[in-house]
């Protein structure tokens, strides 16, 4: 093995893993210290796990225990996702763990695989597919950061429709050649089009396991990156990068048992699918918190803009919150409509996964389906609003014990503590609560996630 990894038409191997606000962190290393790894793993300080945005410590909560004093973790490659990203780099996707053996707690790919794990414990095993939303920008990179990201031209023009064809040729020409960047790396994709805002596109990656589809989602995202980079252009997966329309994440998954979709009934949602809505529905005020992760992430609830705005569901019902999509054996599906762009899909899976379990285990019932539009609801009828504010989201978080019973405390707590930091920053850093969007969130949002 070790030979392989050597060959002199490598140069060196980039060890990949998002931390927990979603960032695509690594470093690359030689091919001798790639090699001398792959047992023990490769030291990262815990300091990836501790900074914010904009790099700054974490405070205000209790450390997990293996935080506070800069030791080291360490990414286990995965040497499954093994990929020459560019003639002599080859791209290694991994997870962090203790130097004891355990797995870091708060690590999203840990996360995730735990949870696929849990649902195995069950019979089932789940396919998963995302709806990638990002903006595109004319100006390069240099330009927006000296623009302060702000009043920035859409790439493909000002038309503001979905699905248009008479995007100008360079929306096209970058489109296209993600789509060729893609095919090299043999990530499958389904489709790319035109979206709702101005600059705004959306690329369909494929089905597929829960662990291999969110490897696929990072490495699509920095593939977006790198070609609006080379183009001169600009890219971005904020929640919500302009006073307009904001962007998603929507999450599809349906669970298979010995081969059969486990969602699909002739007549309607399965009892299993009806169980994991309910489970999804009792557990999305807390959820909300991890798939709505930024300031900027609730700018999106407006009613009849596009996102959800009620813990609601519905067959074929894209106004609520979660969607059944139900009558065929392939397509039995759920489509989770609340995370943002800006939701790490590691963490949005594994709890996305968490509140199925959670349904499978409690036998939930959802309740009648909202057959209407779901939006703009009086009060009284019965269908709670999703929390609109971070502040709101991480209280649920915090108060939920069926998420503190799946995720783990100590994920939990590290989550809720982190998003009352933000929620802290933005009020005492120069972030605007009154403001469409405001500088703040544009500066530390644009470019990370």
């Amino acid at each position: 093995m070790s030979d392989l990894l050597t060959t002199p038409a490598v140069r060196a191997y980039r060890l990949e893993a998002t931390n927990h606000d979603g960032c695509f962190l690594g470093k690359n290393v030689s091919p001798a210290k790639f090699a001398s790894g792959l047992d023990s793993g490769y030291a990262f300080a815990d300091l990836l796990f501790g900074l914010d945005l904009g790099n700054m410590p974490h405070f205000g909560y209790a450390f997990p225990e293996f935080r506070g004093h800069l030791d080291d973790v360490y990414l286990r490659a995965d040497l499954n996702t093994k990929v020459e990203w560019q003639p002599g780099l080859e791209s290694v996707i991994g997870d962090y763990w203790l130097r004891t053996g355990e797995p870091v707690s708060i690590c999203p790919r840990n996360l995730a695989k735990k949870m696929v794990d849990r649902l195995a414990t069950h019979g089932f095993t789940a396919t998963v597919a995302v709806e990638i939303e990002m903006t595109l920008f004319e100006e390069s990179i240099h330009e927006a950061r000296t623009k302060g990201y702000q009043n920035l031209t859409p790439l493909g023009g000002s038309a503001g429709t979905a699905y248009h064809l008479a995007r100008s040729t360079d929306w096209v020409a970058y489109m296209t050649a993600v789509e060729r960047r893609l095919d090299e790396l043999g990530i499958e994709w389904e489709a790319w089009s035109d979206e709702d805002a101005p600059g705004q596109s959306e690329l369909n990656l494929s089905p597929g396991s829960p662990i291999d589809v969110c490897d696929a989602w990072a490495r699509t995202r920095q593939v977006l990156r790198e070609v609006a980079f080379e183009q001169g252009h600009t890219v971005t997966f904020m929640a919500k990068p302009t006073a307009g329309y904001g962007q998603a994440s929507h999450l599809n998954v349906s669970l298979q048992r010995d081969g059969v979709n486990a969602f699909y009934a002739p007549d309607g949602p399965s009892e299993t699918m009806r169980h994991a809505i309910g489970g999804l529905l009792e557990t999305m005020p807390g959820a909300t918190s991890i798939v709505l992760p930024q300031i900027t992430s609730y700018r999106r609830l407006v009613d009849l803009s596009g996102p959800p705005t009620t813990i609601s569901w519905g067959i074929s019902n894209k106004t609520t919150s979660v969607r059944a999509v139900c009558g065929h054996p392939k397509y039995s599906r759920i489509e989770y409509r609340v995370p943002g762009a800006d939701a790490n899909l590691y963490l949005a899976v594994a709890t996305v996964l968490a509140g199925i379990i959670a349904g499978l285990q409690r036998q939930s019932d959802p309740g009648e389906q909202v057959a209407t539009m779901a939006w703009c609801m009086p009060p009284g009828l019965g269908v709670d609003r999703i929390p609109d504010t971070m502040s709101k989201a991480a209280d649920a978080l915090d108060a939920d014990p069926i998420l503190r019973e799946l995720l783990g405390d100590e994920f939990v707590d590290f989550w809720v503590g982190t998003r009352r930091w933000e929620w802290m920053q933005f009020h005492t850093g120069g972030g605007d609560p009154f403001a469409e969007l405001s500088e703040w969130e544009s500066t530390r949002y644009f470019e990370f996630p």
